[in-house]
């Protein structure tokens, strides 16, 4: 130690003194450089490496943690929503469900009422039965109702509304269903009292003036409706039979029909905004003019065989002789699609069924598409005969096979489709039916294809029901065809309108034998009616 050097013990003094090395010794130490202190100085960066990434790893499986927590509250908030949603639907429909549990065994049919004398009106019998002799005013007391009924058959029933609007005189059946009239506006009724001043059909508040609908015109042969649904099964057979042979014709027909129903499945609800559909609007009408066209030389065809009544050649009209098969095919599918629409989209939706009813009545009255001189609607018509008869007067017991059958209760796979299932699609229907038959062509070059008479003329032949005769299917259809369509018809009817309404909504319930869910439900109409517009029916 003797022979130590200063700068050692001074070293060895400094080291003495403070129990850790300073940075400055660890780099100016001797053995800096030695292997020993590479190995050590390896050996601490590993512990630190180490425990760098064990943190890093306690950190992830945190973060894992958390976010699997957080996953799964979210998916239980969705799954309390979804049963809150689930149990509220569930009570909204408890008394539709408990309806539907009373209705599991079919009872027998009901027996057929002895048809009574019908009335004579000047030394002549009416062509339907009058529900009512009596008038019955909107905002005042109505007066009793007398049902003449007339047996059921295969027929249907035709009738005329006998409500009388605002009228201290006896009722008379008119002879015909009062025209409409133009739009006017305001419209007397809504957002406001009814007031005296004369409405655009002529009919003023004081008037005594009745309102009645064309009775249905008794039928001696087969229902040419279903006829004309036959018609059109030979027709898609015949375009099958010259496809095996046109190969033109083969592959342009399927790609025509598939864009086609592709263009009336992309019509949405225009929610006030013009020119929402005109895209697929368009795109129908070419692809109709492109069958019009005969460019796949189809067969020539009679177009007779789709029309319910005959028409004689027009002086001036574009068609009066032959058409393309494959233009009335179209047509046909074009109906098709849109009955389709109705059903599955405006049943849960009957705002949805609006711009198909839009789209079919601004299509079908396009002039280059008429046949001597008018539309050919009766293509869709006939389909709407066949899924809802009721709109065309037909009735019957939903307690029979029978019945069931009369009022287009659908069958899927040889069996009754559920009560909801049908009533849904009846909903959808008479909106459907609504929306093409209360179009405004005021103001358009074109023909209405279906006046609004029609309206008028299917809500006589529901509401001139016999009591007794009253079926769940008919308050449904009933009530989807005003809902959202009373403005529309009082524009178009003035007071008879009014008067038509208080019909439907409050006296044909009050005379149903049963108070029914579907019963109600056009009272509830009345009444949603009256807390939203003002307008008193009753």
């Amino acid at each position: 130690m003797a022979g130590s050097s200063p700068s050692r013990r001074q070293s060895n003094h400094w080291t003495s003194r403070s129990p850790q090395r300073s940075v400055l010794e660890e780099i100016l130490g001797d053995d800096r450089n030695s292997e020993a202190r590479h190995r050590q100085l390896l050996e601490a960066a590993k512990k630190e490496h180490e425990r760098v990434r064990e943190e890093a790893e306690r950190v992830y499986r945190e973060q894992l943690l958390r976010e699997e927590r957080q996953r799964l509250l979210e998916e239980r908030r969705r799954e309390e929503e979804r049963i809150a949603l689930e149990e509220r639907l569930v009570a909204e429909r408890a008394r539709l469900n408990a309806l539907k549990a009373k209705k599991v065994e079919i009872e027998p049919p009901l027996p057929e009422p002895e048809p009574p004398v019908a009335p004579t009106l000047n030394g002549k019998t009416p062509a339907s039965p009058s529900i009512s002799n009596a008038p019955a005013q909107i905002n005042g007391r109505a007066a009793k109702q007398e049902t003449a009924s007339a047996a059921p058959s295969d027929k249907p029933e035709g009738g005329s509304l006998t409500t009388q609007a605002y009228s201290h005189a006896p009722a008379t059946i008119p002879s015909k269903a009062p025209e409409p009239a133009k739009p006017a506006s305001p419209v007397p009724g809504i957002n406001g009292p009814i007031s005296t001043t004369p409405q655009p059909n002529g009919v003023t508040p004081n008037a005594g003036a009745s309102q009645s609908a064309v009775p249905a015109p008794a039928q001696t042969g087969p229902d040419r409706y279903l006829v004309i649904h036959k018609n059109l099964k030979l027709l898609r057979k015949s375009l099958a039979d010259q496809a095996k042979t046109n190969p033109v014709l083969k592959v342009r027909m399927g790609d025509m029909r598939r864009e086609l129903r592709k263009a009336v499945g992309q019509l949405t609800p225009t929610m006030g905004v013009a020119g929402v559909n005109k895209t697929q609007q368009n795109n129908i009408v070419k692809l109709m003019r492109e069958a019009l066209s005969n460019q796949v030389r189809s067969q020539m065809m009679d177009p007779s065989n789709f029309v319910l009544e005959p028409r004689k050649p027009v002086e001036g009209a574009l068609h009066n002789d032959t058409l393309p098969s494959i233009f009335l095919y179209l047509i046909n599918i074009f109906a098709k699609a849109a009955i389709s629409q109705f059903i599955n989209e405006g049943g849960p939706r009957p705002e949805t069924a609006d711009p198909v009813g839009v789209c079919v009545a601004a299509c079908i009255s396009e002039p280059e598409f008429l046949w001597r001189g008018a539309s050919l609607i009766d293509i869709l018509l006939a389909k709407f005969r066949v899924v809802c008869p009721v709109l065309f007067g037909y009735r019957g017991s939903e307690k029979t096979e029978q019945g069931r059958q009369r009022l287009g209760w659908w069958k899927d796979n040889g069996r009754w489709v559920p009560e909801q299932q049908h009533m849904d699609r009846m909903t959808g229907l008479g909106a459907g039916f609504a929306s093409i038959s209360l179009r405004n062509f005021a103001h358009s070059k074109k023909t209405n294809p279906f006046p609004p008479r029609e309206y008028w003329t299917a809500m006589a032949r529901i509401v001139n029901t016999p009591s007794a005769e009253i079926s769940n299917t008919q308050c449904i259809v009933l009530k989807s065809m005003v809902e959202n369509y009373e403005q529309k018809f009082i524009e178009f009817y003035g007071t008879a309108a009014l008067a038509a309404l208080r019909t439907a909504l409050i006296e044909f319930p009050a005379r149903a034998p049963h108070r029914s869910a579907a019963v109600i439900s056009l009272e509830v109409v009345a009444q949603s009616l009256k807390r939203d517009t003002g307008l008193v029916l009753g």
